[in-house]
C-alpha cells in the first residue's frame, strides 16, 4: 500500500497475475534430445512453419525461490483526464522479474527515443532501490519515464492474463535477429513513436508504436484544447494494441484481410480484453458500482473504452462502448457484414459484454435480495458500502472468468478467415469440454446475446450447445501415439517445450498424418493435381504450430490438450480480369493427452464458396485497403495491415 496525498492507494492484482507470479519453474537445464523421428516427409509432403520454433524463443523470467512474487507499479487505470477519486491511478502488482533501464524484461523491451522529435529520453530503471521503495515513478502526463514504466506494466499485465488462461508460455507472430541462440526475443514498445492520432501493432518490426498528439481547438471532458495527447497512457489503447500482438501470435493468419469479419473479429478482441483487464481494479470497479447502483450495463466508466481519446478528437463520448442498447425496449445493433472493421466489431463486443451483464445479474440477484428484504428492489440513495464492495467483487472475479474464456476460445478458433459464428462455437466447445456442468448459464447468456444481433453460426442444425459444438474428422483417424503426453518432452513443465528438437519432432509426427492421402479432405486440404482446383498451384502443407495447454477449470480440474494449425497455400490464377491472389486453407487440430484427435476445426482449401467470397471482398471498398498489386499484377495483403485497420478515412470519426 503506498500513500497518495491523503489515503492509501491499494494495490490490485489481476487474477492471472496472481496465477503466474506465485508459479515457481525449476531452474532451466540442459534440453533433453529429442525422441528419434521420421522428418523424411518435411520438404517433400508438407513444410514445417517458423511458428513451431517461435514457442522457445522469448520465453517469460523464471522466478526462483528468493525473488520477490510481483513487482507493484503506478499506472492510470484508465485515461489521464479522469477523477483519481474514482480510482484513475492505481497500484497494479505484475510478476517480478528483474529489469534493465528501459525498462527491457524478457518480453518486452520500452524503446526511450522520441520517433517525431529524434531524441532520446532517459529510461526508467525500475530496479533502482529508490523506484522499488515508490512503486515506481508518479503518474505523469509529462513525465516520459513514466509513460515507459506505463506500457510496461499494462503490457504485462495482459500478457500474464494470456498465459494464465492458455496454460503455456506465448509465441510471438514475428521473427528478430538475435546475436545468441538463447537471446530472447521480445515486443518493442515505443510510447512516443511519432506524432500522430494513432497507434498500431507493426507486425514486419515487431513492436507496437503509440503515437502522441495534439487535441482539437473543440474538446469535451476534462481535456485542454490544443494540448498533447499521449495514447501510452490511455489504459485501454495500451491493452488494445497489445492484444492485437499476443493474438498474431496465436494466429498468425488473422493479421490477412480474407473477409470482413477477420480484422472486425481482431478489433473486437482486442477490445474486449482491455474492458475485462480494468474489472481487475478494485477502485475503479467499486466507484463504478456506487454510481451506477450496481446496474453494470449503466457504468460508464467500465464500459467505455478510450475515453480521453474520442474527447480530445472532439467526439462528445468515448471511442468506442460496450453498450448498444439504451434501455430493455432498444433493439440491438444487428450484424452487417457491410460495416467498417470497428463498427462490425462493436456488435461483436456488445454481444459478449451482453452476456457479462446477464451472468453478473444472475449472480447478484442473491446480494439484492438480502440488502432489500426479499424485494430485490433498491431504494433511492446510494447503495451500502458493503454491498458495493460485494457486488464489486463479483463484477471482477466475472470479468475475469470471462477474459479467460475468450482467451481459450482462440486455440478453437480455425486457423484462416475467421467469422464471428466460428468465434460464438470456439467459445462454447471449449468451455463445455472443460465445465460440463454450466449451472448460471453462461455459455445459454453468451447464445442469447449472439442471436439477438443476428451472429449466426454456419453450417449448425440448431443454437443448441450439441449443435454448436465442433467435431473431431470428418473420417476416422488413428490416434497419433507419437503426441502422446507419454511421447511429449516438456522442460520441466508442460506449459514449456523441451526444445526446438522436440518441436520439430512433433510437426513431422503431425505433418506425415495430416498429408495421408485418407485425411487430406478432413483437415481442409488438397492434392496438387486435385481437379477442384481448376488448375490453381498449390503449395505443400504447412505445420505452423504444435502447442500444449493447460486448463484449470472452476472446481479445480485440469485438462491437458495440444493445439495444432496446419494451413495450406493456394495461389488463385487471374480469370476474366480478375488478379491472382493466395487463398488459404487448413484446421486447427486438438489432440488430447493419449494422441487421439478430439477435434478438427477446418476450412477447405478446395471451397469454391469462400474463395469467391474472399474475390469479392478484397476487390470490394472494404477490402481493397488492405491489398495492393505487385509488379506482376497479383495481389497481396499490404504492409503494416493493422495501421491501415486504424487510420480512418478522412470522413471518418473513430479509429483506435
Amino acid at each position: 500500500m503506498v500513500t497518495e496525498g491523503s489515503g492509501t492507494l491499494p494495490a490490485s492484482t489481476p487474477e492471472a497475475t496472481a496465477a503466474q507470479a506465485q508459479s515457481r519453474e525449476a531452474p532451466r537445464a540442459a534440453a533433453a534430445a529429442p525422441v528419434p523421428e521420421d522428418s523424411s516427409g518435411e520438404g517433400v509432403l508438407y513444410s514445417v512453419g517458423p511458428g513451431v520454433e517461435r514457442a522457445v524463443r522469448g520465453q517469460p523470467y523464471e522466478r526462483s525461490s528468493d525473488d520477490p512474487i510481483y513487482r507493484p507499479l503506478r499506472i492510470f487505470t484508465r485515461d489521464p483526464a479522469e477523477s483519481r477519486l474514482e480510482g484513475s491511478v492505481g497500484l497494479v502488482n505484475v510478476p517480478y522479474e528483474p529489469l534493465q533501464p528501459g525498462p527491457v524484461g524478457r518480453v518486452f523491451e520500452v524503446d526511450s527515443v522520441d520517433g517525431q522529435l529524434g531524441v532520446e529520453y532517459p529510461r526508467v530503471d525500475l530496479d533502482d532501490p529508490f523506484l522499488l521503495i515508490r512503486q515506481g515513478r508518479d503518474p505523469s502526463p509529462t513525465d516520459p519515464r513514466f509513460h515507459q514504466q506505463m506500457v510496461y506494466a499494462v503490457c504485462s499485465t495482459v500478457y500474464a492474463a494470456f498465459k494464465a488462461a492458455l496454460g503455456r508460455h506465448l509465441a510471438w507472430g514475428f521473427d528478430r535477429a538475435t546475436t545468441t541462440p538463447d537471446e530472447a526475443v521480445r515486443l518493442r514498445l515505443r510510447p512516443h513513436a511519432r506524432q500522430e492520432e494513432n497507434a498500431y501493432y507493426d507486425k514486419e518490426c515487431g513492436e507496437i508504436s503509440f503515437g502522441y498528439f495534439q487535441a482539437a481547438h473543440t474538446v469535451h471532458g476534462v481535456n485542454l484544447p490544443g494540448g498533447f495527447i499521449f495514447t501510452s497512457l490511455s489504459h485501454d489503447i495500451v491493452a488494445h494494441e497489445v492484444t492485437h500482438a499476443l493474438l498474431d501470435g496465436l494466429r498468425a493468419q488473422f493479421a490477412l484481410a480474407t473477409g470482413p469479419d477477420v480484422f472486425a473479429f481482431h478489433e473486437a478482441f482486442a477490445d474486449l480484453v482491455a474492458l475485462f483487464v480494468r474489472f481487475s481494479y478494485e477502485q475503479v470497479v467499486q466507484a463504478a458500482i456506487r454510481k451506477s447502483k450496481g446496474r453494470i450495463e449503466k457504468a460508464e466508466m467500465l464500459t467505455e473504452i478510450a475515453k480521453q481519446f474520442g474527447q480530445a478528437r472532439g467526439l462528445e463520448r468515448a471511442l468506442r462502448s460496450a453498450i448498444d442498447v439504451g434501455d430493455d425496449s432498444t433493439a440491438p445493433k444487428l450484424y452487417d457484414s457491410s460495416l467498417e472493421a470497428h463498427e462490425l466489431g462493436s456488435v461483436l463486443v456488445a454481444a459478449v459484454f451482453e452476456a457479462f451483464a446477464t451472468v453478473f445479474r444472475r449472480k447478484s440477484a442473491v446480494y439484492l435480495r438480502l440488502a432489500t428484504n426479499g424485494t430485490g428492489e433498491l431504494p433511492p440513495g446510494e447503495i451500502p458500502a458493503d454491498l458495493q464492495t460485494v457486488l464489486a467483487r463479483t463484477a471482477s472475479k466475472l470479468a475475469s472468468q470471462f477474459l479467460t474464456m475468450c482467451i481459450r476460445a482462440i486455440d478453437y478458433c480455425p486457423p484462416v478467415d475467421v467469422e464471428f459464428g466460428e468465434f460464438l462455437r470456439a467459445i462454447v466447445t471449449a468451455d463445455r469440454n472443460l465445465v460440463p456442468d454450466d449451472p448460471w448459464g453462461y455459455r445459454e447468456a453468451w447464445i442469447d446475446a449472439f442471436r439477438r444481433r443476428m451472429i449466426y453460426p454456419k453450417h449448425v442444425s440448431s443454437l443448441s450447445e450439441d449443435a454448436l459444438v465442433w467435431r473431431s474428422a470428418a473420417t476416422p483417424v488413428p490416434p497419433i501415439m507419437a503426441l502422446s503426453f507419454a511421447k511429449l518432452q516438456f522442460e520441466g513443465d508442460p506449459g514449456r517445450a523441451a526444445s526446438v528438437g522436440e518441436l520439430r519432432r512433433q510437426a513431422c509426427a503431425l505433418g506425415t498424418v495430416i498429408t495421408d492421402p485418407r485425411h487430406l479432405e478432413a483437415f481442409g486440404l488438397a492434392r496438387p493435381d486435385d481437379p477442384a482446383l481448376g488448375g490453381d498451384r498449390l503449395e505443400l502443407p504447412c505445420v505452423h504450430s504444435v502447442r500444449s495447454a493447460r486448463r484449470i477449470g472452476p472446481d479445480g480440474q485440469v485438462v491437458f490438450d495440444l493445439v495444432a494449425e496446419v494451413t495450406q497455400r493456394r495461389i488463385v490464377q487471374a480469370r476474366d480480369g480478375a488478379p491472382s491472389f493466395d487463398f488459404y486453407g487448413g484446421s486447427t487440430i486438438i489432440i488430447g493427452p493419449r494422441g487421439g484427435i478430439r477435434y478438427v476445426i477446418s476450412k477447405s482449401v478446395r471451397n469454391q464458396e469462400r474463395l469467391e467470397q474472399q474475390r469479392a471482398f478484397i476487390s470490394g471498398h472494404r477490402g481493397r485497403a488492405f491489398w495492393a498489386r505487385d509488379a506482376q499484377g497479383r495481389l497481396g495483403p499490404s504492409h503494416q495491415a493493422f495501421k491501415l485497420v486504424h487510420t480512418p478515412p478522412p470522413e471518418a470519426t473513430s479509429a483506435s
